[in-house]
């Protein structure tokens, strides 16, 4: 698999059609996922996903197969393009501060098991009131079951701070729903 990476990567290096052609067949799906997690409105993330994959293209050379994966690589670059276009832009969103008191307090005595369709629309409205940042490190981890390690090159953090947010992010998103 190495070997086949190396191979992409230098036909890309030479602007190789075909090789152009196989990276949006077989990530493209999986990074315009991330950036319409983040980017909600469809033209705006087609828009994104250009840039993502001009940008991408243009910067072949600083793909390090040694720091992460070709496919982790190029969410890194999704992920902070769908960042950029959305500053500035007003949101309705909740912030940590909002919920701090009695947070510790989540989690205890909940009713694990119980699904109904009610939960799941009060969820993903929860989703969509967090912070891109917060939407997008719950969505990789859970829909798109990447490791905290990816996670945490993608964001540029480390795992350790991944880890913590995603526990706030979850105690965050149950007191949303319980107000919901």
């Amino acid at each position: 698999m190495k070997q086949d990476i190396t191979y992409l990567i230098e036909e890309l290096r030479q602007g190789k059609t075909a090789a152009c052609q196989y990276v949006l067949a077989e990530y493209g799906p999986a990074v315009y996922r991330m950036i319409q997690r983040i980017v909600v409105q469809h033209e705006d993330a087609e828009e994104v996903y250009l840039d993502v994959f001009v940008k991408a293209l243009g910067h072949i050379d600083s793909f390090k197969p040694q720091q992460a994966s070709f496919a982790t690589w190029l969410g890194r670059i999704a992920y902070n393009e769908s960042l950029n276009f959305i500053r500035g832009k007003k949101h309705n969103i909740v912030y940590m501060d909002d919920y701090e008191q009695g947070i510790d307090s989540i989690g205890e005595n909940q009713d694990e098991g119980v699904w109904d369709e009610q939960t799941i629309a009060h969820l993903e409205r929860a989703l969509e009131m967090l912070p891109p940042h917060e939407q997008a490190v719950i969505t990789m981890f859970y829909y798109d079951d990447m490791s905290i390690a990816d996670i945490a090159y993608i964001t540029g953090s480390v795992p350790s701070t991944i880890g913590s947010q995603l526990s706030r992010i979850r105690k965050k998103l149950y007191r949303i729903i319980k107000t919901l």
